[in-house]
């Protein structure tokens, strides 16, 4: 049985909580999960517009090009994306990327690039059309 102490600490952390919900939704960002309103999900993208893709990749020392995944690193891939506008600022940091992958993975093949390559293509009617452009925003080279 619950006592009254009990009941006031309860009712108050559960107060604490619906407030932090109800701020977090009208002045919060993305940045304060679980409390923000968490946008990503709020709304819907026009089927006709541009869209525009970010993707990490890698220049293995045997020329391929392999998409750097969660596995290789250790980084989800939001994780990565929320490093870009520091990757785009400072490439030099995406080596950490190829010590990452030498550290979890060290019979593969290493990393001698790590770059950042946007892609934006038009949508209509939610579908792709027309060509994709592609444009290296950052890379970093092995020296």
């Amino acid at each position: 049985m619950l006592g009254t102490p009990g009941k006031v600490v309860r009712l108050g952390v559960a107060g604490l909580a619906l407030g932090l919900l109800v701020a977090g939704t009208v002045v919060g960002s993305d940045d304060h999960f679980p409390f923000g309103p968490f946008s990503m999900y709020s709304s819907a993208h026009d089927p006709n517009a541009g869209v525009v893709s970010n993707t990490v990749e890698a220049v293995l020392d045997d020329g391929r090009v392999v998409a750097v995944s969660d596995g290789a690193t250790g980084m989800r891939r939001a994780e990565v994306e929320g490093q870009l506008p520091r990757f785009i600022e400072d490439p030099q940091i995406l080596e950490q990327l190829a010590v990452a992958h030498e550290r979890r993975r060290p019979d593969a093949p290493r990393y001698a690039a790590v770059r950042v390559v946007r892609r934006s293509y038009q949508l209509r009617d939610g579908r792709p059309v027309g060509a994709v452009t592609e444009e290296v925003v950052a890379e970093w080279a092995r020296p």
